[in-house]
């Protein structure tokens, strides 16, 4: 062969590199042939390896076809078979296509499934210096929030306004916890200082006309909107919420209001001082003549309410106590301790004081709360919350595992509803049988910055209403609508004493709005209403 011309006389058009004169070494150019060649001799079997797997795509796909399957990749509407190589990419687009939607469809199905309470951020509390341990609200009308903080003091909250209306001053150490008298308007608190202090407030707080008509105005306001959009959204409450403030621990967005200017008390009508060490916990018992707090001195006392006499010291923990919670109804009380237990104590035989151990958990157990007449709600620092029956001691008839250490819970009285303050600033709803039903946000306005210390539920005036503290300095109110009711929407049907006519109304919140019924009614249209139905089947009669 000589100048491109073979001995047969066939021709051929040389590469580049040979036509022309090459200025490489020789040594160079021999190794940069071989190399190619090397590649070729490897493009040459992949190409003959993606011949053969084509050969059994199309062999598979005619089998599914004698089968009666129809491949993706295949239309016998056109009655013939693709090219092998269309055939391949075709069935690569379907399959991704059809991984997509079937992925999308599971996501969609546990958002479905676990999110089934709305969640309404509706105030924020602000005035403390520190942060803030505990928060209660009261039994009695009228309906406030205290809060308890590690900057030594205690506040009253107004929650028709948000101010604060008191400010307690007698401790000399942080103020650990907070609980109000079931009946009468006494406060007991707890703190770092080794005491425990029963103070009285006195606050008025009467809902004027004027509030009337703004809170009607702004159900107008909302009913308007929902007719023009078809709908009213709610904030969104599930895992895939996008979180702004994983980076931002800075202060509350807003400056304090009114903290200042609240009353100030600072003498106690009754000073709890049988401790030896930091109380962390107090609570009132049944009836309210009694009360018990839990030390870490690893004991727990229960004291005369009138007389300060110490009348039960409860012994057994082997470590310092974190909580103590007593029973609504009857004579027991729960104290949860770092030891990994919590243990039950039984006053209601005046000769008897029995005690139940419950052990279960692997890490200190921060709080254990009363559900309902039989069940006790235990959290602990490992990162699980386990329902008990008071009946059965040995095993939980419910665990609920969480992605952070669990502070104080509370369970909802009506709704069953277990609210779940999270070291990692989360809130998590969970009904008693461990079902996930919201994960309340976290975004820079709608969430706390820091660890969530304790919550507390208020059902009163016909609301079902959250409360939430946290070491961001601020309490948190939300509105949260029960998982009955937990549409995004809420359709309140109106009717009119004549049958015929119906108006149906869209509103806010859940079906405790009913309360409010004939306000609705009222402003809705001029009229006789007979009755207000909502869409998990309650009624209210509006004659």
């Amino acid at each position: 062969m000589e100048n491109g011309t073979s001995s047969e006389g066939d021709c051929r058009v040389l590469p580049a590199y040979e036509a022309q004169e090459s200025r490489l070494p020789p040594a160079i150019r021999q190794a940069l042939q071989e190399s190619f060649s090397q590649i070729e001799k490897e493009f040459e079997a992949l190409y003959l390896e993606n011949v053969e797997l084509r050969k059994d795509i199309d062999t598979l796909n005619e089998r599914l076809v004698s089968e009666g399957h129809v491949p993706e990749g295949l239309d016998l509407n056109k009655g013939a078979k693709p090219k092998s190589g269309h055939a391949t990419s075709q069935l690569s687009q379907k399959l991704k296509t059809t991984y997509k939607a079937s992925t999308s469809k599971i996501v969609s199905s546990f958002k479905a499934t676990t999110t089934r309470a709305v969640c309404q951020l509706v105030r924020q509390y602000l005035g403390h210096r520190d942060g803030i341990w505990d928060v209660a609200t009261t039994r009695v009308v009228p309906v406030i929030l205290g809060t308890a903080s590690a900057d030594h003091t205690a506040m009253l909250w107004s929650i028709e306004t948000g101010k604060c209306v008191l400010k307690y001053l007698g401790h000399s150490g942080s103020v650990n916890s907070i609980k109000f008298h079931p009946t009468d308007q006494l406060c007991l608190t707890a703190s770092g200082d080794h005491s425990a202090h029963v103070w009285r407030y006195v606050v008025q707080l009467p809902l004027s006309q004027s509030s009337v008509d703004s809170n009607v105005g702004a159900v107008h306001a909302r009913v308007s909107d929902s007719s023009a959009s078809g709908l009213l959204r709610a904030e969104p409450s599930g895992e895939d919420e996008v979180d702004a403030s994983d980076k931002d621990e800075g202060e509350p967005l807003t400056e304090p209001d009114g903290a200042n200017d609240a009353v100030t008390v600072r003498t106690p009508l009754a000073t709890l001082k049988g401790h030896q060490g930091v109380i962390i916990a107090a609570d009132w018992l049944v009836g309210g003549k009694q009360l018990v707090t839990a030390s870490w001195d690893r004991t727990a006392n229960v004291y005369d309410a009138e007389t300060s006499e110490l009348l039960h010291p409860l012994t057994g923990h082997d470590q310092e106590l974190t909580h103590c919670c007593a029973h609504p109804a009857q004579r027991l009380v729960v104290t949860a301790s770092r030891d990994t237990t919590f243990r039950l104590w039984d006053f209601r035989d005046p000769t008897i004081h029995s005690v139940n151990v419950f052990q279960g958990h692997t890490d200190t157990v921060t709080s254990a709360v009363f559900a309902s007449s039989e069940n006790v709600v235990s959290g602990s620092d490992d990162r699980t919350v386990k329902v008990w029956d008071l009946k059965n001691m040995r095993s939980p008839i419910a665990t609920i595992r969480t992605d952070s250490a669990v502070n104080r819970i509370c369970v909802s009285p009506t709704h069953k509803i277990i609210a779940l303050p999270h070291d990692n600033r989360h809130v998590r709803l969970f009904d008693l049988s461990g079902v996930r039903l919201a994960r309340l946000p976290r975004s820079n306005r709608q969430g706390h910055r820091r660890m969530v210390c304790s919550t507390v539920w208020s059902e009163e005036n016909g609301a079902c209403n959250l409360f939430t503290c946290g070491f961001d300095r601020q309490a948190l109110e939300r509105v949260v609508a029960a998982p009955e009711c937990s549409s995004l929407v809420l359709m309140a049907e109106l009717h009119f004493k004549r049958p015929s006519t119906l108006h149906t109304v869209i509103v806010e919140r859940s079906c405790d709005l009913l309360n409010y019924g004939y306000m609705y009614c009222k402003w809705w249209k001029s009229g006789h209403f007979s009755e207000c139905s909502c869409s998990c089947g309650s009624r209210r009669m509006l004659t």
